[in-house]
């Protein structure tokens, strides 16, 4: 393309503005090549990715394109924020002890005082003797007050053991969790449900599942986990064990799937397979530790023990790697009855023991092979 450059003509007694550059021109290009022939067959909305156009050249805006982006990360299930873990209120166990010896000993007196308690257990206590006010209102007043102490002071003594904890809730509300040991009162209103917070295993059953290629498996893994959050684990899900096994039941779905059971000829030596049980492992315990973690479940490790194929399967495997080890078998020995043959030909012609031609080599060379091999092959059964 040739193009001339030109002064513009300035008109007499106006004011030319000062160059910012001192080597400014005027180009002309054709008109023709500012426009395209054939329009674009997709139309692009040019206003959110349009790059700004130079001044001064005509050049046409430019779209930008936009690459694709990252897939975006699988969600993970939300259980209702507020529902943490929270420690308990409780009481040591020797106040619910003082309560309920205070609320025998006030129904003991109120019956003195009322004048129905027996001569010889007045006597034993060493109290006066007392003619008996008779039971009234007051009395029965103090028989309940005392009473209730007494349940009260009783029926909230609980016992906490290690490994062990309480989730309580009144009146459909969680009020925390108790982890301590030993004796402790708690209020005997509350609901109290135990959860066992120690390392835990799992060993599943033999769970179908497929490979890469299709091929039917039956995996058996160890699960090592605990309860850490118990209002998420008890509060949050109706059944976190279950959970758990579904969670284990869809890492192995997704995992093996993308692994094949056995190396492919064509495969690289650095090809992860499922015979790599310490990739698979890490696979399935990141995924597992991900899901588990939304019911208050803390995940350590997810093992695969054995990893086999399925009855149907394994039959049709087993033929198919005898048959290999049995070409391979045929090929090796094939290659040593061939060495020994050309060994003793060429033994034989640089001796000059014998001078064959071209018809006798080769019938030497067929009868050479046919007692070698039958030799190795009587030698090998």
């Amino acid at each position: 393309m040739s193009t001339t450059t030109a002064q513009t003509p300035e008109p007499e007694g106006a004011a030319r503005p000062a160059r910012l550059i001192h080597t400014e021109g005027t180009t002309e290009i054709p008109l023709h090549l500012l426009f395209r022939d054939e329009p674009d067959p997709v139309s692009v909305p040019l206003a959110p990715a349009v790059v700004g156009r130079r001044r001064g050249t005509g050049e046409q805006p430019r779209v930008r394109r936009r690459l694709p982006g990252p897939a975006p990360a699988r969600p993970v299930p939300e259980i209702d924020p507020d529902l943490v873990e929270r420690p308990a209120r409780v009481l040591p166990g020797v106040a619910g002890v003082l309560g309920g010896v205070c609320g025998m000993a006030g129904c003991a007196l109120t019956s003195w005082w009322a004048g129905v308690l027996p001569g010889l257990a007045v006597a034993a206590a060493g109290l006066p003797a007392q003619p008996g006010a008779g039971l009234g209102p007051v009395q029965w007043a103090a028989y309940a007050g005392s009473g209730a102490l007494g349940l009260f002071g009783f029926g909230g003594l609980a016992r906490g053991r290690a490994g062990r904890a309480w989730v309580l809730g009144l009146f459909g509300r969680y009020r925390g969790t108790v982890r301590r040991t030993g004796l402790m009162w708690v209020n005997p209103l509350v609901l109290r449900r135990r959860v066992d917070v120690r390392l835990r295993h799992w060993r599943s059953e033999p769970m179908p599942a497929v490979d890469a290629n299709g091929v039917e498996l039956r995996v058996v893994v160890l699960v090592a986990w605990r309860v850490r959050d118990t209002a998420r684990a008890v509060l949050g899900i109706e059944d976190h064990e279950r959970y758990l096994r579904e969670c284990v039941e869809a890492a192995l779905s997704r995992v093996l799937a993308q692994l094949p059971a056995d190396v492919s000829p064509a495969a690289l030596v650095k090809d992860v397979t499922l015979r790599n049980t310490e990739a698979v492992g890490e696979r399935l315990t990141r995924l597992v530790a991900a899901d588990a973690a939304a019911a208050g479940l803390e995940v350590f490790s997810v093992q695969p023990t054995r990893i086999a194929y399925a009855p149907e399967v394994a039959a049709v495997m087993q033929r198919r790697r005898i048959a290999a080890l049995d070409a391979q078998h045929r090929d090796t020995v094939l290659t040593s009855v061939l060495d020994s043959v050309e060994d003793t030909v060429t033994r034989l012609t640089m001796r000059g023991l014998v001078e064959l031609d071209d018809y006798e080599r080769k019938a030497l060379v067929k009868d050479l092979t046919v007692a070698f091999w039958t030799g190795r092959r009587e030698s090998s059964s």
